[in-house]
């Protein structure tokens, strides 16, 4: 039987083989090669993500079967609803109008954004794994999306500020995720020990970080080709 342990290693180079800095979009961001213009539209249409958060936190929390693991979520949906315990008292959706702001976008333009097709369906895979199974939400929301963020977003918040002479405030997003998932995707242990107890579950879980690096991957290639559009 695959041990904790093992499914753990296996995730890892998981992310080790496809993680974020090897697919183009996020490539360009950390090496700095997006023209104004070109990160103006991924910060258009990257906003599907951390606008509608509470689409994805909160279906976690409220499917979740356990008090222990819904105190551990609480706190996250906390944070991303007051940033109250990363970001001086400012919510990360409004972290991140500050960075959207900074490439000429309003508030209203992101929270009414037409999103690509591609992103709709992220979006609707992404709610749906998260009110699922709370194994497989959680394995798609911790161990595969947010364990793929801590750092990168710091190094995308250096080479914002370097390009484009951005405050810290109009970073803050990057570095403040960069931290903040780091601490959330911390639960690997715990999460398999409670909720995978057989080869099965153990299985499934490695199954849902590959399809959600699937489906996550096409939403950024989708991204990228639509940044590429922009001169």
């Amino acid at each position: 039987m695959l041990s904790v342990q093992d499914v753990l290693g296996r995730i890892a180079e998981m992310h080790k083989n496809r993680s974020l800095y090897s697919q183009p979009l996020w490539r360009a961001l950390v090496d700095g090669t997006l023209s104004r213009a070109q990160v103006r539209e991924f910060a258009y249409h990257y906003s599907i993500v951390p606008v509608p958060n509470n689409n994805y936190h909160g279906r976690l929390y409220v499917h979740c079967p356990d008090w222990r693991w819904r105190r551990r979520i609480a706190e996250i949906c906390y944070e991303e609803g007051t940033g109250r315990l990363y970001s001086n008292g400012k919510p990360h959706c409004e972290l991140y109008f500050d960075f959207a702001g900074a490439f000429g976008w309003s508030e209203r333009e992101l929270v009414t954004a037409e999103y690509m097709p591609v992103a709709q369906a992220w979006k609707a895979y992404f709610e749906r794994m998260c009110e699922s199974s709370f194994l497989k939400g959680a394995t798609a929301h911790m161990l595969s999306g947010e364990a793929m963020i801590p750092g990168t977003f710091g190094r995308i918040a250096d080479q914002l500020q370097k390009k484009f002479d951005l405050t810290d405030d109009q970073v803050a997003f990057w570095r403040v995720h960069d931290v903040a998932d780091g601490d959330h995707s911390d639960i690997g242990r715990e999460l398999l020990e409670q909720y995978a107890p057989t080869e099965a579950d153990r299985e499934l879980v490695l199954r849902t970080v590959d399809a959600y690096k699937d489906v996550v991957f096409q939403m950024y290639a989708a991204i990228y080709d639509r940044v590429r559009s922009i001169h």
